[in-house]
């Protein structure tokens, strides 16, 4: 069996990069993932001896970074006159993430089409772009999974140029707003997963995902209407049957990190380290 990693999201704790961080290592991760767009950890601030002394602080507290997050908001690279700033500054944070010591930069694209239409080519030209440059630079540009059915993004991939795009698999998106499997999602997506998310929750109501995300890049996590579709829970409360996923990581050689990542609730640090324990026992 591989080895199992657990890292953390350091913003799901709510409390600053440094002492989330330390939070991430005093409960007994492994590994932590980081925002890299705005703030401290922004490409454009975080220069020169600055990348190496952080780098420095989280390896000295038992630490690797798992991934960075280069989710820049709105509707993924559906839009060519969004792509124009979205790609140089994905490629500038792909850069940051080697430099930190990890390989992986996770995002959402947008919802691919069922169907090749304009918003599809202009997605496939966008990604194209960032898997080239990625296997250029040695790191995986990672596509968050639930916009489409595991099926739609293994086309998708199959179709690019190079192998610088791979998956974060996310299990709770695909149970709260597509419906689609996650094992099935595990064994279809094999050859590209490079990082996942452990995140659980339950859908209310079903929806066209293309919509739902669509509220998401306009109005956020925090949109109201959201709320009448889905329900993010803590681990192991929710529709995703863990242990059946993490069974089927296993089987198919998956060594990277499972993050825990806490989008909502009140009390996120005591619930991340419920779920530390909750993926310890499986």
């Amino acid at each position: 069996m591989p080895k199992r990693r657990i890292g953390v999201m350091v913003e799901s704790f709510r409390m600053g990069l440094r002492p989330g961080i330390e939070k991430a290592a005093a409960i007994g991760a492994d590994g932590v993932q980081i925002y890299a767009t705005s703030g401290e950890m922004d490409p454009e601030k975080l220069k020169g001896p600055a990348r190496a002394e952080l780098r420095r602080f989280i390896e000295g507290k038992g630490l690797a970074v798992s991934a960075l997050c280069a989710d820049l908001g709105g509707h993924g690279f559906e839009r060519p006159e969004d792509n124009k700033w979205k790609l140089p500054r994905s490629k500038r944070v792909m850069e940051l993430a080697v430099e930190m010591g990890s390989r992986v930069v996770t995002t959402h694209i947008g919802v691919i089409p069922a169907r090749k239409n304009d918003v599809y080519r202009a997605m496939q030209e966008a990604l194209s772009e960032l898997a080239e440059f990625g296997q250029s630079v040695g790191a995986t540009f990672a596509i968050e999974t639930g916009p489409e059915p595991a099926s739609r993004l293994r086309k998708f991939l199959d179709g690019l140029p190079a192998k610088g795009v791979g998956v974060n698999l996310d299990p709770a998106n695909l149970v709260m707003v597509t419906g689609d499997d996650p094992v099935k999602a595990v064994k279809t997506l094999k050859d590209y997963i490079v990082h996942t998310h452990a995140k659980d929750g339950r859908m209310i109501k079903k929806e066209d995902p293309a919509v739902v995300y669509g509220w998401f890049a306009d109005g956020g996590i925090e949109d109201v209407r959201l709320s009448d579709y889905f329900i993010e829970t803590p681990l192991g409360e929710g529709d995703v049957d863990f242990p059946k996923y993490v069974a089927a990581l296993d089987a198919i050689g998956y060594s990277g990190f499972l993050t825990i990542e806490r989008e909502v609730g009140k009390s996120p640090a005591a619930d991340i380290e419920k779920a530390m324990a909750f993926l310890r026992t499986l």
